[in-house]
């Protein structure tokens, strides 16, 4: 297969391109999630007319989204396995037409986490979306749309490791701009971040390290004391398994007899094992912030608060308790006093990682510094919650989406002939 950069074959046309169904990407089905929507019912009507018409790869697609949404991760990635043998490329037109730019995103099959969810920030937008999932052994093959610029949509994993490397060789002369360059991404994958970002000025972040289930169990068995399985811990540590995503398997271990426990619910072969860190205020509740990097720049996109060290927006009572929702309105309004006050973290995250777009979830120790969690590009950022609710955030994420929509304005108008690799 030859790919854009060697080939004289001319790109597909956008009129080429007329799917039956709409592809509706994962934007809509998100909404009706965080509104507490069962969509259960549009599922199955979905899956019987997929039955009737089995070579609609739109609609396959739409139902691998909804079944992830719906927790049904298994068949969700079945069905998209369906949707991606019929075709590769998937197109999201700009509600706002004509469109005053073709974005290319080059995504990898997987599930909600492996790749970038931008339409979430694009709704409305006069931005067209095509997404095109890359095949291991061909990332680039024909065809391909017309664009303006490349987005690496990819999120760092193992299983991206190699087709980010490939795509690395075929982007080194694309002649249109690329964004989030594919030899850049791995910088954000768990450990390489958490390396990586050591020793940056007012930035604390706990080495990630990996670790065995046969070297935990031998910990927990007494064998080996944890401070000799990894030079100098001590509990309480914290535990994931490797690949996870969402908290999945996060747990805290206070004590050597919590291992057994752990290992007994949570199965897998490597670990992530980190300190933890005690980032509660002074009132004994954590706080645990979203921010997005886009061309260097911080933004904030949300502000979670909770009496749990293990914070998840959507179960942290921000919907339920309304000063904790005043709480972060002032962090957005007064966003520009934080980002100062770590600005020299955020600008070692922007220089040291390379990438144009990349998501942050942080909190702040108790002596000041910006303790990281994690970076990720394909972090969920939105504007959807309920306006009713939460007033205060249409104002501030419009900020978000502007600064996205310019980051791609100005990134198109490049040479990319001209940039430094």
């Amino acid at each position: 297969m030859q790919n854009l950069a060697t080939s004289n074959t001319p790109l597909v046309p956008d009129a080429a391109y007329q799917p039956a169904t709409l592809f509706l990407g994962l934007a809509p089905f998100l909404r009706m999630s965080i509104a507490g929507t069962d969509f259960t019912s549009l599922a199955e009507e979905m899956l019987a007319k997929a039955e009737r018409y089995p070579d609609d790869a739109e609609l396959w697609m739409n139902l691998s989204t909804v079944m992830m949404c719906l927790k049904q991760l298994k068949v969700g990635l079945v069905i998209q396995e369906q949707a991606l043998t019929m075709q590769r490329l998937f197109r999201l037109p700009a509600s706002r037409q004509p469109a005053k730019l073709r974005l290319l995103m080059l995504m990898m099959p997987g599930d909600l986490s492996a790749n970038m969810p931008l339409d979430c920030l694009l709704e409305n937008s006069d931005v067209d979306l095509l997404y095109y999932y890359i095949t291991p052994d061909t990332p680039l093959a024909w065809p391909l749309p017309e664009h303006d610029v490349v987005l690496v949509a990819i999120s760092a994993a193992d299983e991206s490791r190699e087709p980010l490397a490939q795509l690395e060789r075929a982007l080194a002369n694309w002649p249109k701009p690329v964004i989030n360059a594919p030899q850049h991404i791995p910088a954000s994958e768990r450990y390489e971040a958490s390396m990586l970002l050591q020793n940056a000025p007012g930035l604390s972040i706990c080495p990630a390290l990996h670790v065995s289930r046969a070297t935990l169990q031998r910990v927990a068995a007494g064998i080996t004391p944890l401070a000799e399985a990894v030079e100098g811990y001590d509990f309480p540590i914290i535990l994931r398994p490797v690949g996870s995503h969402g908290g999945r398997g996060l747990a805290r271990i206070d004590a050597l007899p919590a291992v057994s426990a752990y290992l007994a619910d949570i199965d897998a072969e490597q670990y992530f094992l980190s300190r933890f860190v005690d980032y509660s205020g002074p009132d004994g509740l954590f706080r645990k912030f979203r921010i997005v990097l886009i061309g260097g720049r911080p933004y904030a996109c949300h502000m979670a608060i909770s009496s749990h060290w293990m914070i998840h927006y959507v179960n942290a009572g921000m919907y339920e308790d309304e000063k904790k929702r005043a709480e972060e309105a002032a962090f957005f309004t007064h966003f520009d006093a934080f980002a100062q006050r770590h600005r020299g973290a955020l600008e070692a995250i922007y220089q040291r990682t390379h990438l144009d777009y990349i998501g942050i979830d942080c909190a702040e120790t108790r002596d000041g510094e910006l303790l990281v969690f994690e970076i990720d590009p394909a972090m969920v950022v939105h504007a959807m919650d309920q306006e009713k609710i939460f007033p205060h955030k249409q104002y501030h994420m419009q900020k978000v989406k502007d600064a996205l929509r310019e980051l791609l304005l100005l990134r198109a108008a490049e040479n990319p002939l001209s940039q430094p690799l």
